[in-house]
């Protein structure tokens, strides 16, 4: 009797460290129709479309403004107010909308994962993909208003440094940040379903305590229980990406240097292996719990 050959088999994960990236690969084209779902759903039925990248981040820069500006009078390193918010938001908006998205993948995607299979972690790539043309959008609106000023305003101190060669590493980091965490929150809110609503507020606050809205150089010389406020705010893996954005677009604020950068690739990198033990654990039975 001839021996029988599969095309495909399906078996548990017997390493929580493994990813089959081959696996992840075939199914590449189904990543791409995932990718082009979020972006068409998104804004399928609303009048200004992918509009919205743009409007968005004016209207919040225009907010930071008016409070964090005039208001409360934060100085932003000798940069026009709106170059200085929009280097922050440009970078936060694409790496906590990657972590909201993520961090929610197996409750939102609950229906189709018991269906049929696919590699779960599917998922969660292609939505930090599909954020790429958001950050895109508002990168290119950031750009455009960049180049406003340096042909209006000559007093402009905002210049490029080499450190903008740095860009495509600083995505990486924040997709890889957004995914080890979310990898995590997935995991523990398919029990407890009340950790999203817990995590939302997290995110919001996580903002403030990174260098988006003032300076990393406001910090300097504050201290906070006996520890220096500047080095609580670069443990924030997040702040180096921030900081090095902006030193390297606007040649403002300050290189924390690659003492920190390095940190926050490792820390990445750790975090990511973990994220993915523990949705290797938990993908193999969040079906009864979800």
């Amino acid at each position: 009797m001839a021996e029988e050959k599969w095309d495909v088999v399906i078996k548990p994960k017997d390493n929580l460290f493994s990813v089959d990236f081959r696996e992840l690969w075939r199914y590449r084209d189904l990543c791409s129709l995932f990718v082009k779902r979020n972006i068409i759903t998104q804004y399928k039925q609303t009048i200004l479309g992918p509009a919205w990248f743009v409007i968005q981040p004016a209207l919040t820069v225009i907010m930071y403004m008016i409070v964090f500006g005039g208001i409360a009078g934060i100085p932003t390193d000798g940069v026009p107010r709106p170059l200085f918010y929009l280097a922050g938001t440009c970078m936060w908006t694409y790496f906590s909308g990657c972590l909201t998205k993520t961090s929610n993948t197996f409750v939102s995607n609950s229906g189709i994962f018991g269906k049929v299979y696919f590699p779960r972690m599917i998922m969660p790539i292609a939505d930090v993909i599909s954020n790429l043309l958001k950050l895109a959008t508002q990168f290119g609106f950031f750009v455009i208003v960049y180049i406003v000023y340096a042909i209006v305003d000559s007093s402009c101190q905002a210049h490029l440094t080499w450190y903008a060669l740095l860009f495509p590493l600083l995505i990486v980091m924040m997709a890889g940040l957004a995914l080890g965490f979310g990898f995590i929150i997935s995991s523990m809110t398919t029990k407890y379903r009340d950790l999203q609503v817990l995590f939302s507020f997290i995110i919001s606050l996580w903002m403030y305590g990174t260098p988006i809205v003032y300076p990393l150089s406001q910090t300097n010389g504050m201290v906070w229980l006996g520890i220096p406020v500047h080095k609580l705010m670069c443990l924030n893996p997040v702040t180096p990406v921030i900081e090095a954005f902006k030193y390297g677009f606007l040649g403002a604020g300050e290189f924390v240097g690659w003492r920190w950068l390095i940190y926050s690739f490792v820390f990445m990198c750790v975090l990511l292996t973990f994220g993915i033990v523990v949705f290797n654990k938990v993908q193999k039975s969040f079906m009864d719990t979800v």
